[in-house]
């Protein structure tokens, strides 16, 4: 009972950082936790990812792992004309692949040649893309240490189809304009593809995690690709200056408000009264014929009937096309004076009238006014001369 006292004391003296008592070698908690040499040493690059070496693993893998996807049937020719090139890539890791065509399957599994137990993860990586639409030799580029890959499943974010096709069409933009500059920023490879976006890049650079941020708020409407682009850019510029590098650069970045957008209202129909009677049987065209008579009547006047109508169809036609013609030569109706235009109209040849009266006489006073003025002295007096009388002119009898 002494001991375990004694234990028990001396895990509670070294839980609260108490110093052990003289003679005894207890266990401290958290000695490892010392700062080692190599830590804080400039020349050491902590982050780098050292090729693998095969004398690390020279006896190679104890059991086989292997790997299985499914492929689409669009990609079954593409597989087999490129499969010799994925085949021959996978051999130099000591990888062995089949290309199953009858199940429409990728088979990837580790042979006694295998030295690097993750590159089988690798290998499946690269079918995986390769069954995504990836093209080989991109694909096959996942096998190095340093590119890393990252597959989207956009299909289920956005519930109807339209919403869906239009918001996927946002991350291409317009000749992929807007997919260029998001793989330009982000240094990955990008490929949209049905309900999938596959992204290859490094996680070091913190590409992959801005393309998965961009397609995921692209999807789900939060931001458009644009933003985030504008975004990139300006970080890109901001890091450029070593002054800037330790700040905070939210005052820096744009920030855009959301807008609701108002959406048309969907048509409603006017919902008919409920009633639990069905609705009345229609008349057959059996039954109509019947109604008209049309039923009993003989081919040839049935022919003779359809003909008429054809006729009279096509002479309503000819009519109403003569009259539109006809109507671009009517002249327009002239504006028929009314009661109230015609008394207006009366009222003023009356005063024109009165005003020609009113200048008549005012034109006969003046020529009379000018006559007396113009009078002659000489009128008055008599003159020596008289006048010679005219001579008759003879009549000649006949």
């Amino acid at each position: 009972m002494a001991s375990e006292d004694e234990a028990n004391a001396a895990a509670v003296a070294a839980e609260e950082g108490a110093e052990a008592p003289e003679g005894k070698n207890w266990r401290r908690k958290g000695k490892h936790d010392k700062p080692k040499p190599w830590d804080e040493d400039p020349s050491i690059d902590h982050w780098k990812i050292e090729k693998f070496d095969p004398s690390w693993n020279e006896s190679g893998m104890l059991e086989v792992s292997s790997f299985s996807t499914l492929f689409p049937q669009y990609r079954e020719k593409y597989l087999q004309e490129s499969w010799p090139i994925v085949k021959g890539a996978l051999k130099e890791h000591g990888i062995s692949c089949e290309l199953n065509l009858v199940e429409g399957s990728m088979t990837v599994s580790t042979t006694r040649k295998t030295r690097d137990p993750y590159i089988i993860v690798k290998a499946r990586e690269l079918i995986k893309l390769l069954s995504r639409s990836v093209p080989a030799p991109q694909a096959i580029k996942i096998l190095d240490d340093e590119m890393n890959c990252d597959i989207i499943k956009i299909g289920g974010l956005v519930r109807n189809k339209e919403r869906f096709v239009k918001r996927r069409e946002r991350l291409l933009g317009p000749n992929l304009s807007t997919l260029k500059a998001i793989e330009i920023l982000t240094g990955c490879y990008i490929l949209v593809q049905g309900n999938t976006v596959a992204a290859m890049g490094s996680y070091t650079g913190r590409g992959l995690k801005q393309v998965r941020r961009i397609v995921e708020d692209c999807m789900k409407n939060v931001k458009h690709p644009v933003y985030h682009i504008k975004e990139l850019l300006i970080k890109r510029e901001l890091a450029k200056n070593p002054a800037l590098a330790t700040e905070n650069w939210d005052r820096f970045l744009p920030k855009f408000k959301k807008k609701n957008v108002k959406q048309k209202k969907p048509q409603t129909k006017e919902k008919k009264p409920y009633t639990p009677f069905p609705p009345p049987q229609q008349p057959s065209k059996i039954d109509a014929q019947l109604e008209t008579g049309e039923y009993f009547m003989s081919e040839k006047k049935k022919s003779a009937k359809k003909w008429q109508e054809k006729l009279e169809k096509q002479s309503g036609k000819a009519e109403e096309n003569k009259r539109k013609r006809e109507a671009a030569f009517v002249p327009p109706k002239e504006k028929t004076a009314g009661p109230s235009e015609s008394v207006k109209t009366a009222n003023d040849n009356s005063e024109i009238a009165d005003i020609a009266k009113s200048l008549k006489e005012k034109a006969k006073e003046f020529r009379k006014n000018k006559a007396q003025e113009n009078v002659r002295a000489e009128s008055y007096l008599a003159s020596n001369e008289e006048p010679r009388p005219k001579k008759k002119k003879s009549t000649k009898s006949k």
